[in-house]
Order: C-alpha cells, then sequence, then structure tokens
C-alpha cells in the first residue's frame, strides 16, 4: 500500500515525454565543464555555505539552532537534565543527520567541554575537553544536559513573532529561521566553519564588552571599539599580545590575527614549569609532542621530562627542568618553537539574508542591531495587536453595562442558540467577535463589580496601546528598550576577562642557538657559475680541480661553513646564502650551478661572489665606464634573512669587478686602449645607497675605451709598479707594455 501511494505522487508523463526519455537512453551529451560545474557544484557549494558551514546574524550554525530549539521545546530550560541520547534523539525530527553528528554539536556546546566562553548547555558527565584530542567524550547514553540559564536570553519572546518559522524536512513541525537573541551572541562565543572555497573564523569576545560597545555605538556610531572591546576572550584564558593597530584592523575589516601564548608557573621546589592556561589553537598532545621532537633533536638541552597532569582541577603541563636552567629564558625558547604560542587567525565570514559577508566588529554590531530591532518591532506590534484584540471585547462590556437587563433578555427571548450572537449584534450595534466574548460570559459575572473591574483595565490597557504605538514609531525608544535588554544581560551573566595582555616591550628576546657545525673548508666559484665547497682534507688529496669543458676558476677564498656568502649577477642583483647550505664536496666534482640552486631570474649569470662572516668592511665595484664606489658591506645585511636583493649595484655600466676590503686598499685599472692607473680606496668616499653610480677614477680619452681589467695589488706589487700610481682621481693612466696580471707577477 505504502509503495503505490509513493508511485501515486510521481509526475506523470504525457507519451511525447515519455517517448523522448527512451530516445535520449545511454546516450553521452557533450557541454562546456563550466556549464557542469555551474549546474552541479556550484549548487552544492552554496549548500554547504548557507545550511551547513557558516553562522548567521544570530550567531548560530543550523545544526546548533536545531538542537537548541528541540531542548527548548523539551522544556529543558527550565526542567531537570535529561539523557543526552534523549535529545539527540528528538533532534533529529529537526535534523536529518546521524546521532554521531547531532551529538558532536551538542557536546561543543556543552559546559563540560569549555569550548565556548558562555556554553548554552549544562552537562553531566564526561563531555572531553577542548584543549585535549585525546580526551574523548563518553556516549550520549551516559552523559545527561539541559539548557543553561543563558538560553532565556536566546528565546526571549520567540513565541510573540519576533522571528519567522518555516516547516521542518518532512513538514511535520514549524522551526525558527533565527534566535531572537537579546545580546550580540556571534561576537561573544568562538564559531569556526569550513565551506567550499571559502571559511570562517570567529573568535569570542568577553560578553560585558560587547555589549557595552553595542550600547556605546548604538549611542554613537562614531565611537571607537577600542576603548570598551578590549581584544578577544578566549574561554581557555592565555594571553594575548595586545596590539592596538592589528585589532583595529580587524574590527574595522573582520580579518586579521592575534597572538597568544601560554602561561605558566614555576614550582621552585620541583623545579617544575607548570603550564596552567594554552592558546585555544592547540592541544596537550600537540605542544607535548613538539617538545619531545625538540628535545630528541638536541635543540632544547634544558628539560629533563614533560608530562600532562591534567586532573579534575584543570589543565596542566608538568615541565621538569635540568639544574642551573632559568625557567623564564626556557619558556621564551619553548614560546619561539613550540605551539606554547601560536596565532589565531580571525576570519569574520557570516551570513547576512542569505549570503556570505566578511565583516569588522563593527559591521557585524550594526547587522545585530539591525536584526535585534526588526525582533523588538515585531514583539511590540504582538503585544499591540493583543492588546487591542482584548480592549475591542472590553468595549463591547461598557456597551452592556448599560443594559445588562437587556442582554439576559435578549439570550433569553432567542429561540435558537444560533440566533444568540446575531441578536446580541444587533441589540448592541457590536461586532461578531465582541458578541461571541459577551455570549460566553459566566453567569457569574453578569454583575455590577466585574464589570466596572473590566472597564478600569480597559483605561489602562488604552495607556498601554498609546505607549506602545509611541514606540513604535520612534527607532531611538526602540533603541533605549534594546539598551535596558543589554545592560539587564550584563548584569545577570557579565564575567571577568579570562584572557589577559601582554605587550611588546614584554616579550624577551633569546637569541636562537645555532646549530650549524662550524669548520675550515675552501670556496671556490668557476666563470660559469659552478661553485665547490671542498674540506682541508679532502683538498689535501685532490690531484686537480675538475670543470666543465670551456670552463674555469673564477674565485678561490678560505672560509668557514658558518660564512656568509653573496653571490652578484649581472642584472645588478645579489642572492645571499650560508655556506652550510651546500654540501662539501670533492674537486672532482663539478660542484652546484649556483643559477639553478638559488633560482636565478631567467639569463641571469654570477659575475662575483663575495664573502663574510661579521658584514664588516666595504665593497668596491668597478665599472667599464672608469667609474667606481666603495658601499658599507653592512648595507647588504637585512634582519629578515632575504634571500634576494634588487639595485645591488649601478647598472648604468658594465660591471669589471667586486673587490670585499677591510680598511684600504691599492687597486689597479687597466684599459683597452692600453692604459693603467693605481689608486688607493682611501680616495673614494663612501656610499649609503647600494646602487650608486661611484665616482670617475679613470678617464677614458680614447674614443670606444673602457676599463677591462681590475686588481688588489699587495703594498709589493704596488711599490713595484709606482709610476702608475696616482695620488688623485680622475687620471688617464700611463700607457703599459708588457705589464703581467698581478696574480702572475714575480716580485724581485
Amino acid at each position: 500500500m505504502a509503495k503505490k501511494k509513493k508511485d501515486e505522487t510521481r509526475p506523470k508523463l504525457t507519451p511525447e515525454q515519455a517517448n523522448a526519455y527512451i530516445a535520449g537512453a545511454g546516450q553521452v551529451v557533450e557541454e562546456p565543464i563550466t556549464l557542469t560545474l555551474e549546474k552541479n557544484y556550484m549548487p552544492y557549494a552554496m549548500s554547504v555555505i548557507v545550511s551547513r558551514a557558516f553562522p548567521e546574524i544570530d550567531g548560530f550554525k543550523p545544526s546548533h539552532r536545531k538542537l537548541l530549539y528541540t531542548m527548548y521545546k523539551m522544556g529543558l530550560l527550565t526542567g531537570g537534565l535529561t539523557k543526552s541520547a534523549n535529545i539527540v534523539g528528538q533532534t533529529m525530527r529537526l535534523n536529518p543527520h546521524g546521532d554521531a553528528a547531532i551529538y558532536e554539536t551538542m557536546v561543543r556546546l556543552a559546559k563540560g567541554n569549555e569550548t565556548l566562553l558562555h556554553p548554552y548547555v549544562m552537562s553531566k558527565g564526561n563531555f572531553g575537553k577542548a584543549y585535549s584530542r585525546d580526551m574523548a567524550y563518553a556516549a550520549s547514553r551516559y552523559t545527561e544536559a539541559k539548557l543553561d540559564p543563558i538560553c532565556n536570553e536566546l528565546f526571549r519572546d520567540i513565541d510573540k513573532d519576533t522571528v519567522d518559522f518555516v516547516p521542518n524536512y518532512d513538514n511535520t513541525m514549524q522551526e525558527p529561521t533565527l534566535f531572537p537573541a537579546t545580546f550580540p551572541t556571534i561576537l561573544v562565543n568562538a564559531n569556526v566553519g569550513i565551506g567550499v572555497s571559502m571559511a570562517s573564523s570567529v573568535c569570542s569576545f568577553n560578553l560585558a564588552e560587547v555589549c557595552e560597545t553595542t550600547i556605546a555605538l548604538m549611542k554613537n556610531p562614531e565611537h571607537n571599539a577600542l576603548e570598551t572591546l578590549k581584544g578577544p576572550d578566549f574561554p581557555g584564558g592565555a594571553s594575548l599580545l595586545y596590539d592596538e593597530e592589528e585589532l583595529d584592523r580587524i574590527y574595522r575589516t573582520g580579518r586579521g590575527s592575534v597572538k597568544l601564548r601560554a602561561k605558566y608557573q614555576f614550582d621552585k621546589d620541583t623545579k617544575t614549569i607548570e603550564i596552567i592556561e594554552i592558546p585555544a589553537t592547540t592541544t596537550i598532545e600537540a605542544i607535548k609532542e613538539k617538545i619531545i621532537a625538540l628535545v630528541k633533536a638536541g635543540k632544547i638541552k634544558e628539560i629533563s621530562d614533560v608530562r600532562d597532569e591534567s586532573d579534575l582541577n584543570g589543565l596542566k603541563i608538568g615541565i621538569d627542568i635540568k639544574k642551573g636552567v632559568d625557567p623564564d629564558k626556557l619558556m621564551q625558547k619553548l614560546y619561539r618553537l613550540t605551539p606554547l604560542q601560536d596565532s589565531y587567525a580571525c576570519n569574520f565570514n557570516i551570513l547576512v539574508h542569505g549570503y556570505p559577508r566578511v565583516m569588522g566588529v563593527y559591521d557585524i554590531i550594526r547587522e545585530w542591531v539591525a536584526f535585534r530591532m526588526d525582533c523588538v518591532k515585531r514583539r511590540i506590534t504582538f503585544d499591540l495587536n493583543k492588546k487591542q484584540e482584548k480592549l475591542h471585547l472590553l468595549k463591547a462590556l461598557g456597551k452592556i453595562l448599560l443594559d445588562i437587563d437587556k442582554a439576559i433578555r435578549i439570550i433569553r427571548e432567542t429561540e435558537e442558540e444560533a440566533e444568540v450572537i446575531p441578536n446580541l449584534m444587533i441589540g448592541f450595534s457590536i461586532d461578531e467577535v465582541q458578541a461571541e466574548y459577551i455570549a460566553e460570559i459566566k453567569l457569574r459575572h453578569l454583575n455590577r463589580e466585574y464589570i466596572m473591574k473590566r472597564l478600569d483595565e480597559t483605561k489602562s490597557l488604552e495607556q498601554e496601546i498609546a505607549e506602545l504605538k509611541d514606540i513604535l514609531a520612534s527607532d531611538r525608544k526602540i533603541k533605549n528598550v534594546m539598551i535596558a535588554e543589554l545592560k539587564e544581560v550584563i548584569k545577570k551573566y557579565g564575567q571577568p576577562r579570562r584572557t589577559q595582555f601582554f605587550y611588546k616591550n614584554e616579550i624577551e628576546e633569546v637569541e636562537e642557538d645555532d646549530e650549524t657545525p662550524d669548520y675550515a673548508c675552501t670556496a671556490f666559484l668557476s666563470r660559469s657559475g659552478y661553485f665547490k665547497k671542498i674540506t682541508p682534507q679532502s683538498l689535501r688529496m685532490a690531484s686537480e680541480q675538475k670543470y666543465k669543458e670551456g670552463d674555469c676558476p673564477s674565485q678561490e677564498i678560505e672560509i668557514t661553513n658558518k660564512t656568509e656568502i653573496l653571490f652578484f649577477t649581472d642584472k645588478a642583483q645579489v642572492y645571499k646564502s650560508r655556506a652550510s647550505a651546500f654540501e662539501d664536496t670533492k674537486a672532482s666534482a663539478l660542484g652546484d650551478f649556483i643559477p639553478a640552486k638559488l633560482g636565478f631570474d631567467e639569463g641571469e649569470n654570477v659575475t662575483s661572489m663575495v664573502v663574510t662572516a661579521d658584514y664588516e668592511g666595504y665593497l668596491i665595484f668597478v665599472f667599464e665606464n672608469g667609474k667606481a664606489a666603495k658601499v658599507p658591506l653592512n648595507a647588504y645585511e637585512t634582519k629578515q634573512n632575504r634571500k634576494k636583493l634588487n639595485n645591488a649595484y649601478s647598472s648604468k655600466s658594465k660591471l669589471v669587478a667586486v673587490f670585499h676590503i677591510g680598511t684600504n686598499e691599492e687597486i689597479m685599472l687597466r684599459s683597452s686602449n692600453g692604459r693603467a692607473m693605481i689608486f688607493d680606496t682611501a680616495l673614494l668616499l663612501p656610499k649609503t645607497t647600494r646602487d650608486t653610480q661611484g665616482v670617475q677614477v679613470m678617464t677614458l680619452k680614447a674614443k670606444g675605451s673602457q676599463v677591462d681589467k681590475a686588481f688588489i695589488l699587495t703594498p709589493e706589487q704596488a711599490d713595484g709598479l709606482a709610476k702608475y700610481r696616482s695620488k688623485t682621481i680622475p687620471v688617464a693612466g700611463s700607457f703599459a707594455k708588457d705589464i703581467p696580471d698581478p696574480d702572475q707577477m714575480t716580485i724581485l
């Protein structure tokens, strides 16, 4: 029988439609993938976002709302605790999901789980802990729950048409689309959701501060929220870095991040650091695993043991430290290396009128105020209609007061019951509703005292109706009603902040230990850009250096494994690295191809290599046009450890050579037309700008001539070539015949 009824509900196909379906069966029709995505994937994505993942302006996702409304209808706002399994089963009437999904939702809302700043569900039994990954909650048949008193603010006047109701999924009952919450729950309790292609992460704020900020913004739209809303407040406490600029950005845009760090205390007797509060973004297990991994890797040597000491009194992680270790310095190190300090990313993506919007605190409060004003207006309209209906009935009493005997006579003389109402309507000039009311009055109430009391009530009703109409006509008065409700919420449910602040000047910078092994080695760079790092032992065993065909050595410098290396390129850029970033190799290997290793731009090649351990000294750049520039090496030092610097030197003329000098050196320049000159680098004034063009050192008089070679000379070499030495610059230099390169010269 059931199957027959089901078949009867199917739409009937015409013969033409049936033939079309049969003819198209099994055929594959091509269509653009964009059309397929639009027809199939987009509806799914929007369904996830609107019906599952994101909270609405009342602060709840559909699953939360269905659960709490079910508990409200079960009488759990005032009644006693009931088994969680019972609640889960009843919720299935509204939420077409499995019991496990519904129970998980309830666990998160429960006081015992400690996820929410103001839990909506009072719980009894094991509901797990938000700060523990492995502490599982008990099955629903073992735990009990009811609604927390704060839920009175969620359901207040919900039966007075304050919000819209819609049928549930099987059309057997009605459920609210939103809750008429009397305070901005969306900001008071954290909400995290992952949709399709977008996500939402709303952190929690202190209830009293949120309500005070809402009141202040209702009174003055230009109010600075930072004055009343100090910052996020998390149920697990911890400490928050107070960054006014970042908080202001979050309040205005809805995006940003706040930095949280754990709170600790030190037991001097047992030499134990006790972590008592952790960031909301991590768990006990994640912290323990990270600390153990760091200890095993040898990066933390001050810890002898770490354990979870959490019990009924709350969270606690015990860290035993070795003798002589400063606990405060160790904690600064742990903050840097473990989740004991973490960031909470804010992304206030909220559904407003069915569409996701990223809003800051200011916009959220404005939207909530508009929503709540509508709820209050609907409530006042509901009360007004009820009072007007009652007044309408009482006015009929006023009319029969003049002649009660007439009313009795009309009823007694009416032969048929159906004629009583029409006869009363005619006799007293009243409508049908009033006549029904009079006809239903008990005989005992047909006395002057009862009717006079009702008439006195008429006067108070008229006054109340006038007041309600006055409130409805003024947005200012409606806001005053809301402000009074918000103040009442603060008085009833306000609590001190759990998350306290720390400031930048309280952060103690601890130098990071460099675990890189240090040893002597030699760096080799070839003209085509191949780099080798070879230890002294390998060099002693090597017969000769190997290079690609047509390649030859360019630079050979003795360094250590911690030396920093700057590779200057022909595109006026410099790439920074460390010797430790390269593997030790042998003389027989080609080495690393620097453009590939460091990710050079296409067509970019190495021109020179500079090494340093402390960024002391100067760089001398020699250009083809006869100019030279002196730049302090610390101009290339960066705090952010940037790997690539643009405008490393001037690109106005081709670079001939780069020299790293400590104090002053003598440099020989040779031009393409056979001239040479020697100058002291003391003649060059240092420039702080990296891409300075420098000053003219060698004057190139011959057309088409250019500087093609540059060398640093030893004092002995310079003395042997004294006739080319110049005490001033610029100079044209002297003609030089048969002068070998300095590295080929023999000083007698």
